[in-house]
């Protein structure tokens, strides 16, 4: 089988770490990055001495040995670099969000469907936690029976680690629902198995940060994909004194059982991450999740030479971020 090779461009993010790792750990070779920042760059080189750190972006792009671009750049950027990804004939995983408007959304959409690329968003509170994964695993199998209603929570800590101004700049970020509530919005579609959806209602408000005009703090939307319904609530008031970033949870309703995720941390003080409790006729399960596989990787590098959708589909992928897009805009055009 040969090597993937895959190169980065654009490292603003911390999540770049776990997307290079994820593809690095299902045996893709990271070939090089490109990063004008150098105090980034610095700490990119350290992690992953074997790519080397090249100036001039067009390189990656235009070296047809190189079968993927790996992106966290500031999210306006995304959308951009991605259509240009795929127009030099190679497939694309970016951070979430993927793209901060629904005009890029539909440049995307056009460019991907002209190229036949992969455009992949690793939405990675679903790819990147292993309860999660467990999660679809007993829905599958039907578990807790149809699924009614997921309720995703996505709190986070504004303070855990220096921001770069674009962090406070609205046309940079997408706006909250954009940016953090997408993970919510590819949960929503994935648990509730459909391809395509709609926002009933969405808001976003700056509650506790009056010195950062444009910061939206808080935001909640109300979905709809046929009979099943979800609602996300993200947010930037984790208190200091939690031991991880965000105490990120999301529970679904089925017609006979429920599921709730406590992803990062259970507070009532057992260790570690990934806590999974099915409750059903037969009581109240703790459900061991440490073995479970993450496939994203494993399943997008496969992808790639196969030209699959194992992964992700690519509809879910887009109708995503068109869900968190759509409630940004609505939320905004409220007031």
């Amino acid at each position: 089988m040969a090597e993937t090779r895959f190169a980065v461009i654009g490292i603003n993010h911390a999540h770049i770490y776990g997307q290079v790792d994820c593809l690095l750990g299902a045996g893709a070779k990271l070939v090089g990055f490109h990063a004008p920042e150098d105090d980034l760059a610095k700490q990119f080189g350290e992690r992953y001495p074997q790519a080397p750190r090249l100036t001039d972006r067009r390189r990656l792009l235009e070296d047809e040995s190189i079968a993927m671009i790996v992106s966290a750049a500031v999210p306006c950027d995304r959308g951009p670099l991605g259509i240009e990804v795929m127009l030099h004939g190679k497939d694309y995983m970016t951070d979430k969000p993927g793209m901060t408007s629904l005009e890029q959304l539909t440049e995307v959409r056009r460019v991907q469907a002209q190229t036949r690329r992969i455009y992949s968003v690793c939405y990675s509170e679903h790819f990147e936690t292993r309860s999660t994964v467990k999660a679809g695993e007993l829905v599958a199998a039907g578990a807790i029976g149809k699924v009614v209603n997921t309720n995703g929570l996505g709190p986070h800590k504004l303070k855990n680690l220096p921001r770069p101004r674009w962090f406070y700049e609205r046309h940079k970020t997408g706006g909250i629902l954009a940016d953090i509530a997408s993970h919510q919005c590819e949960q929503f579609l994935f648990f509730a198995d459909a391809l395509d959806g709609e926002v009933v209602a969405a808001s976003v408000a700056n509650r506790g940060n009056p010195q950062e005009a444009e910061l939206q703090d808080f935001g909640e939307i109300l979905m709809r994909a046929g009979e099943v319904t979800g609602y996300a609530r993200v947010d930037w008031f984790t208190p200091d004194g939690l031991p991880v970033w965000g105490d990120g949870r999301l529970v679904i309703l089925g017609t006979e059982g429920t599921l709730e995720l406590r992803k990062y941390v259970d507070i009532d003080g057992r260790p570690g991450g990934d806590h999974l409790f099915l409750i059903d006729r037969q009581g109240v399960r703790r459900v061991d999740c440490a073995d479970v596989e993450l496939p994203y990787g494993r399943q997008l590098l496969a992808d790639i030479r196969e030209r699959t959708e194992t992964a992700m589909p690519q509809a879910r992928c887009f109708k995503a971020m068109e869900l968190a897009l759509t409630a940004q805009a609505m939320a905004e055009a409220r007031g």
